[in-house]
């Protein structure tokens, strides 16, 4: 498994290209990785066969662990043990459900032993009792509860160390009311297959009754795993919310002016964006705050001599955030070619990691989507990150005139250990004061 990154510590497998027994050339494809932000392919330095795969898709392994082997038909294949994946928590409420078929088994093989199971952690608020370190139920009890299709978890044990009994389920099914519950066959079917609580289960037919639908819509409300992406996307704000004090100061900037000149040199048939522009206002003010371009890790500050502009990019998956690296060295054709490149590979999940990384200070643009205002959260590792809103026509005051002029607020979040409120206020004005300035973008689109 290669390490995609400095901060990867595992992934997992999304599929394999090549199945046991396929020839394999040098440079081929052979499997697919989740990483961070992005589904990368893995190619092959050898040629050979695979003989054999060691971890199937979608298991999380460390990475440099063995995968697979690549080698001669009939070659010995070292001994090697796949990695055990870490148990989902729908697992571990899988197993304390009521009598699954581990239960079964013991009920056979030893009818008057209770069966013992980790006791689950509960995965949405409710009101079951806290259970025990270990889950305990006796054959009998399991039995009825799973031909109820009710959680046992649910039920205070009056057995020895709050073993459940059967009259224990008996008791908590008489105190819910479950021989008044009406249920269709199918839908409870259904539930006991996907290992649902009836008694959680709201009917909407006819006098309450439980049909398919209701189940349907219990399961498509229950809780899933998050994608790995959105894992470390949540991992990663918190952590910058939870260590960072953020400060915010909104300044509106009058882009009448510059709307206008892009579209004059649109119609020539150059490719600035608004975003273009955006980018290359930051990079200047940058160069003019190194403070802005620095980061803390609450007792040192460190300055970074160059600009690796972010620029985040929304995708179906979440949130990734290509990095223009050296972008102060860049002109404004080459930052716009460079955006244009990121962004391209990000929506195709081809970024590498190391065009995801780095960044010394981010751009969260969502003119497009019609937003007025709103704060943007700091990308771990940086000082600051600027929300662009989107451009709107408003009716404003110039030389004691009410006139139409199209207005975009900006937003600085700050990392309020180093940099204060005069500093972020002074900031922002300097890239509003560049965006309004045409002779300067005059200059630089020559």
């Amino acid at each position: 498994m290669p390490k995609f990154g400095q901060m990867t510590e595992e992934s997992a497998i999304v599929e394999w290209l090549k199945k046991e027994g396929d020839k394999v050339d040098k440079g081929d494809i052979l499997f697919t990785v989740e990483t961070d932000k992005s589904v990368m392919e893995v190619e092959s330095f050898e040629a050979g066969t695979l003989i054999k795969i060691v971890i199937p898709p979608k298991v999380n392994v460390p990475v440099q662990s063995t995968v697979g082997f690549l080698g001669n038909p009939g070659e010995p294949i070292p001994t090697v043990t796949a990695p055990a994946p870490a148990p989902k928590k729908t697992e571990a409420a899988s197993a304390a459900a009521p009598a699954p078929a581990p239960t079964r088994t013991a009920v056979s093989a030893a009818p008057a032993a209770p069966v013992v199971v980790a006791a689950p952690t509960p995965q949405t608020q409710d009101a079951r009792p806290k259970t025990p370190a270990l889950f305990r139920i006796s054959p009998r009890a399991a039995a009825l509860a799973k031909d109820a299709v009710i959680d046992a978890t649910r039920i205070r044990g009056t057995g020895p160390e709050g073993r459940i009994v059967e009259k224990d389920v008996r008791g908590y099914l008489q105190q819910q009311g479950y021989d008044k519950l009406r249920i269709s066959p199918t839908a409870k079917q259904k539930a006991a297959q996907e290992k649902l609580d009836i008694l959680t289960i709201t009917g909407t037919g006819d006098g309450g009754r439980i049909t398919t639908t209701d189940i349907d819509r219990a399961l498509a409300e229950r809780p899933k795993t998050m994608s790995k992406m959105r894992q470390i996307i949540a991992q990663r704000l918190t952590q910058s919310v939870v260590t960072a004090p953020h400060f915010y100061v909104t300044v509106e900037v009058d882009m009448t002016d510059l709307v206008r000149f892009r579209a004059e040199l649109k119609a020539k048939g150059a490719p600035f964006t608004v975003t273009d522009f955006i980018a290359e206002a930051v990079v200047l003010t940058l160069k003019e705050f190194p403070d802005v371009n620095s980061s803390t890790d609450g007792k040192t500050v460190k300055w970074n001599s160059r600009v690796h502009l972010g620029v985040a990019v929304s995708l179906e998956q979440g949130l990734v955030v290509p990095v223009i690296r050296n972008a102060d060295e860049l002109t404004l054709a080459e930052l716009n070619a460079k955006s244009k490149e990121l962004a391209e590979k990000a929506r195709s999940g081809k970024l590498a990691p190391d065009e995801m990384s780095g960044s010394t200070f981010t751009i969260s643009n969502m003119g497009m989507l019609d937003v007025e205002n709103f704060t943007a959260i700091i990308n771990t590792g940086e000082a600051a990150i600027l929300a662009v809103s989107s451009t709107i026509k408003k009716a404003v005051v110039r030389d004691d005139k009410i006139v139409a002029r199209s207005i975009m607020k900006i937003t600085l979040s700050s990392d309020h250990r180093i940099i204060d409120g005069a500093m972020a206020a002074k900031f922002a004005n300097a890239i509003k004061q560049k965006l309004e300035n045409i002779e300067l973008w005059k200059q630089l689109t020559v």
